[in-house]
């Protein structure tokens, strides 16, 4: 099972991060949690790694629309986003696919708002990459 999709962003890590959080408003998300994965690693192991960052990103009405179909379907969310550095002017960002983890639940309503919710996250990549579908609907 394929659970997530990424981009590479030809751009330093801190720049790159900028540009996630922007894309992620812009496609009306918001970021309820971020793990500085780099920070907990030299904190807790004395380990140097190169920066990498968890987003957590979320749609509360999708979200609402999960726990009023199943209560327990909220261990499957927020979507993450992983912002990793691979190189000085090099960033990976890698997401979760909404679609495949919402379908470990068995509820008809979750799994529609994992279609839901891959398309906003798909909206937020083809941001990043400067791809940008026109929207017939609405025009």
């Amino acid at each position: 099972m394929i659970y997530a999709f990424g981009v590479e962003l030809r751009m330093p890590f801190d720049q790159a991060l900028e540009k996630v959080h922007a894309a992620v408003k812009d496609e009306g998300l918001g970021i309820v949690s971020e793990v500085n994965v780099q920070a907990v690693m030299r904190n807790k192991l004395q380990e140097e790694i190169r920066p990498y960052r968890i987003l957590g990103a979320c749609a509360p009405l999708l979200a609402k629309r999960v726990m009023e179909a199943d209560p327990d379907a909220g261990a499957l969310l927020p979507c993450n986003i992983i912002v990793r550095e691979i190189g000085p002017e090099l960033t990976g960002v890698t997401f979760m696919d909404p679609e495949a983890i919402f379908a470990l639940s068995e509820e008809t309503e979750v799994m529609a708002v994992g279609r839901d919710a891959k398309k906003l996250v798909e909206a937020v990549r083809d941001r990043l990459t400067g791809q940008h579908p026109v929207d017939l609907t609405r025009q």
